[in-house]
């Protein structure tokens, strides 16, 4: 009985969105007071219902300031792009002539690389932008803009990975070669269901271009080896992007001094902004200035927010000087902030508490254990399917590997199953499975001002949660031989 009331909040969230009859926020609702009610049965009956209230106090507090590192982002991100918008035409750089170079690499090398930068959803904006200079609106940019998330076991410089080696007894570096080793699989599925989402939104790939992609993506997941291997995890995934990001740029504009110029103006506040964040978490002087500087930690095993180490704060900051240099209304640039971000900040806030809800009540642990007394080291097949949901319903690396890790790895102990390839499953299904979390989703259909478009996306682009959760099976059975 416990069992079934610990899985009924997850069966009630996944049947929702599957339905298409429900939005992500109405599906976080449920999904969040049923966690709340199973929880209070759960631990009633197995603590006494003394502890309920202050679990209730401590878990809704816990849950909230992590979601808090998420939503600053979110909100400080869609400010951000607000501002590029009123920069108008200067800020869109101008339509480009649209071909399936260009959005292979704005989905492939563009966006990633943001996401590598900055994380949590800033890479989406960024290829929201790009698609739409390619002409791509609606649903179809919605859609080929998920591939912004496909690098995220890297993304906001691996924060997400280095607490998922931290708790699974691994350097960070061992979890991310491991993980790029699964990237690849997972990547060349992930090129398969591009090329058939470029030809419904209109971009016919030829023969040729499919082999010159599929070169390319190959150097990607090469380099990313390479990089994972000889350098630290916090550059990895965004060197090799920026390196051949430049490389495909002169190949395929063959700019000169001028056009070099325009671009570079055209992009002038992402490049401040990659700047600006890559100084503060790469020049040491610099970062081991600003990362403790009024750094707030309220609960232990928590991350800390550090104000001005912050990615929100690079956001705002840069947001705020363009719109004084390209003199547009701030109140304004605000107020449309307000209106299209309250969503997407409700809905991270409600699946992250639920998820932080999991973990206090026992709940998680109740279903594993549940798994392992039935199936036996036949439990670790479960492993995918836990990564899996946690990104969906987090959003990020780092809540979901803190959250699931730990039972995880336990699991792979006492069923004698390798524990580093657990949690290099554990870690790359659940930061691909960010790419579909309704976090990220509600964000997309913000920015495009698309009302209730969740559920029409989920219809369309649920084949992305295949490629890692494919590859995570395949591990396992591997494990089990």
């Amino acid at each position: 009985m416990t069992t079934i009331l610990a899985l009924l909040p997850l069966l009630l969230v996944l049947g929702l969105l599957a339905s298409g009859r429900a939005s992500a926020l109405v599906a976080g609702l449920v999904g969040l007071s049923a966690t709340l009610a199973a929880s209070a049965v759960i631990v009633t009956g197995t603590r006494g219902g003394e502890v309920l209230a202050g679990l209730f106090l401590h878990e809704t507090a816990a849950g909230s300031w992590l979601a808090w590192h998420v939503i600053a982002i979110i909100a400080a991100g869609m400010f951000f792009h607000r501002c590029q918008q009123a920069r108008g035409a200067v800020a869109n750089g101008g339509a480009l002539e649209a071909n399936p170079r260009r959005l292979w690499s704005v989905c492939f090398l563009l966006a990633p690389f943001a996401e590598s930068v900055t994380g949590f959803g800033v890479g989406y904006i960024i290829a929201l932008a790009a698609l739409r200079r390619l002409g791509l609106n609606g649903m179809s940019a919605l859609l080929l803009g998920l591939y912004s998330q496909s690098l995220v076991p890297w993304g906001a410089l691996a924060t997400g990975t280095t607490v998922g080696a931290t708790l699974a007894g691994l350097t960070p570096n061992e979890l991310g070669l491991s993980s790029a080793l699964l990237q690849i699989p997972i990547h060349v599925l992930y090129l398969g269901l591009y090329w058939r989402f470029a030809r419904e939104a209109g971009f016919a790939t030829s023969f040729a271009q499919k082999v010159d992609d599929a070169i390319w993506t190959a150097l990607l997941l090469g380099l990313l080896w390479l990089a994972n291997r000889y350098t630290d995890v916090e550059i990895a995934g965004a060197a090799p992007t920026a390196f051949l990001l430049a490389v495909r740029f002169w190949r395929d504009e063959r700019p000169d001094a001028a056009r070099l110029k325009s671009a570079l103006h055209a992009n002038a506040p992402y490049v401040a902004l990659t700047l600006a964040l890559c100084a503060t978490r790469l020049v040491p002087p610099l970062r081991d200035l600003l990362k403790p500087l009024w750094a707030m930690r309220p609960f232990e095993g928590q991350p800390a927010f550090a104000p001005l180490y912050a990615p929100g704060f690079w956001l705002v900051s840069i947001g705020i000087v363009t719109v004084w240099l390209a003199r547009a209304s701030l109140s304004r640039v605000l107020a449309e902030t307000g209106r299209g971000a309250w969503r997407s900040c409700a809905v991270t806030l409600l699946f992250v508490v639920m998820a932080q809800f999991y973990v206090g009540s026992g709940m998680a642990e109740t279903i594993a254990e549940a798994l392992r007394a039935a199936a036996g080291r036949g439990s670790a097949m479960s492993v995918p399917m836990f990564a899996a949901v946690g990104g969906f319903l987090t959003g990020g690396g780092s809540a979901a590997n803190a959250m699931l890790m730990p039972m995880v790895t336990a699991l792979a102990h006492a069923i004698t199953i390798d524990p580093a390839w657990i949690a290099a499953v554990q870690n790359s299904v659940c930061t691909n499975l960010t790419m579909l979390s309704p976090i990220r989703v509600s964000m997309g259909a913000a920015i495009l001002a698309l009302p209730a478009a969740e559920s029409a996306l989920y219809r369309r682009a649920w084949p992305l949660a295949l490629p890692p959760l494919i590859t995570g099976f395949a591990v396992i059975l591997v494990l089990l031989a």
